[in-house]
């Protein structure tokens, strides 16, 4: 029998002001399941135990769009009515998903009656991109799921500034991020880079790198998680303005050669 995550419904509100509904929290614990039976094949994870998985993949994933959560949770006190005219799905896209993180626990959260996600998962490992493919088919997450380079991705026309949020965590320094996030998404749109430590010197060489790419870094969030107290930053950039077709470079430069 496979584990049960656990609810924290608490720690989820003190530390998000946000609780998942009873089938978000289905959808998470099928998520939960789908990973411990891929890690089997796949070296998809190494948290599997309920609450460090809850930690550091769900509720990780989430710190990155706390500010949405919030506004969610103000808005459902008001009349559903007024949310009738979103009909165009926002669309999401994942760089470097791996397991699916954060971009499936994302679209479980932001999914509601009054806001459809088109999500889009990209990894460059092909069994990992297969997988998440049956796994979102299995829980019913509608997800694009594509085996390729952020790089060539960036240079696509079907993708290049498609996306209104584009998400990133543990893929190299945060000048490469940038360079593979930005040119992804339209102008209005956001980005979430994910990152451990952080310091003043790191914001001072990553600023320009952000306004070169076209974008402008708006809030810089630190968090504690809630039961390691672990650290974490999440970088909130807007984009302004499109990015230069000089970017993204040939697959590889960006990683190899960072913009700072």
């Amino acid at each position: 029998m496979l584990a049960t995550l656990p609810l924290h419904l608490d720690l989820w509100q003190s530390s998000l002001q946000w609780q998942p509904s009873d089938t978000q929290q289905a959808l998470f614990q099928q998520l939960y399941e789908q990973i411990l039976i891929g890690n089997q094949q796949l070296n998809l994870t190494r948290i599997t135990e309920p609450d460090d998985f809850w930690e550091k993949h769900l509720w990780d994933s989430l710190s990155g769009i706390a500010p949405w959560l919030a506004d969610m949770t103000a808005e459902s006190d008001e009349a559903d009515a007024e949310d009738s005219h979103k009909t165009a799905p926002l669309r999401i896209v994942d760089i470097g998903t791996g397991g699916g993180f954060p971009g499936i626990p994302v679209a479980i959260a932001l999914s509601t009656p009054a806001e459809s996600i088109s999500l889009t998962l990209v990894d460059s490992t092909r069994k990992k991109i297969q997988f998440l493919q049956t796994l979102c088919q299995t829980i019913g997450i509608p997800a694009t799921c594509l085996a390729t380079r952020a790089e060539a991705l960036g240079r696509d026309p079907a993708h290049r500034e498609q996306y209104d949020l584009a998400l990133i965590r543990a893929v190299g320094k945060t000048a490469t991020c940038a360079e593979y996030v930005l040119p992804l998404l339209k102008v209005g749109g956001q980005a979430v880079i994910y990152r451990g430590q952080w310091t003043t010197d790191d914001t001072e060489e990553i600023v320009p790198v952000i306004e070169l790419l076209g974008g402008e870094l708006t809030d810089l969030q630190d968090w504690e998680t809630p039961i390691t107290q672990g650290i974490r930053h999440c970088l909130f950039i807007y984009k302004d303005m499109p990015t230069s077709n000089d970017f993204p470079r040939a697959v590889g430069v960006p990683g190899k050669t960072p913009l700072n």
